[in-house]
């Protein structure tokens, strides 16, 4: 064989072998592509599933949180009613006792917090569905205002709303009602010494939205984690049940309720609602 074919034979082989080892490596480099996305994927499904578990105990705590605070609160609540009444009795045999009405009245306010506290619980155990109704969100929020004025001007707190007169939103008014009560009295509660409630709403193109916002301290990063855990509480007297009972009942409208720390101060909770649950006003 001549030497110019030998050389044109290793030539060709060279090149052969550098094809092969150009397409090794490009099938490495896919393959390593691919493991790195499987393993992207493996940990996004890990992590999901692992929210889907914590969300499926959560609901299996408050099913059985559920039973019990539903029973504790009719056993107290038909041992109120007697005593209620027995109390009022009491009052019309002293009307000339100012000491004793004093301490009467006293008797009375620490059974009207009871009442409330079974309120609370009967309300967090509440399973009924939403009974849909069309209404202008403005209106609500007005009325609730309204009837939290006394206790705003008592503390000093200035309220701004935010809400146009023209929006409609389609859910469960008292529903919706109590919970935008409880959110307005989460604020005035974490402002003993005044401050600002700002009440704002949102329409995009897939929700509706409605905040209340505070310029108390804000939330600290237990709160955030547990703010609608039901019976967290940091408050001396609180029932821990007023932001679970908004979560319940925001959950029933097949919504979502966040809480945030203001960039300017303060903690803001958003009540956000899907597009079937509002509208707009002609």
């Amino acid at each position: 064989m001549l030497e110019g074919e030998l050389d044109s034979d290793e030539l060709h082989a060279d090149s052969s072998l550098h094809v092969v080892l150009a397409a090794w490596h490009e099938a490495t480099l896919r393959l390593e592509h691919t493991h790195e996305a499987l393993q992207g994927e493996v940990a996004r499904l890990t992590d999901e599933l692992e929210a889907k578990n914590r969300e499926l105990a959560r609901k299996d705590r408050l099913a059985d949180l559920g039973r019990m605070a539903a029973h504790v609160a009719h056993e107290v609540r038909n041992s109120l009613v007697p005593v209620t009444l027995y109390l009022s009795l009491l009052r019309r045999r002293l009307p000339d006792d100012p000491g004793s009405l004093d301490v009467l009245a006293k008797v009375e306010a620490g059974f009207n917090a009871l009442d409330t506290t079974v309120n609370d619980l009967l309300n967090f155990t509440a399973h009924r569905q939403p009974q849909w109704h069309t209404f202008l969100a403005r209106d609500l929020v007005d009325e609730v205002c309204e009837a939290l004025e006394p206790q705003m001007d008592a503390q000093g707190i200035q309220v701004s709303i935010d809400v146009p007169p023209n929006t409609l939103v389609k859910a469960d008014r008292e529903m919706l009602r109590r919970a935008l009560v409880n959110l307005v009295l989460n604020a005035i509660d974490v402002m003993p010494r005044g401050g600002d409630v700002v009440i704002t709403s949102y329409e995009g193109p897939a929700s509706f939205e409605l905040e209340v916002a505070d310029s108390g301290p804000g939330l600290s990063p237990e709160q955030l984690g547990h703010a609608f855990d039901p019976f967290f509480t940091t408050k001396s007297n609180g029932t821990g049940l007023g932001l679970s009972i908004v979560h319940r009942i925001v959950e029933a409208h097949g919504g979502h309720i966040t809480a945030i720390n203001c960039p300017d101060g303060g903690a803001a909770f958003t009540i956000e609602l899907p597009r079937r649950a509002m509208g707009a006003a002609a």
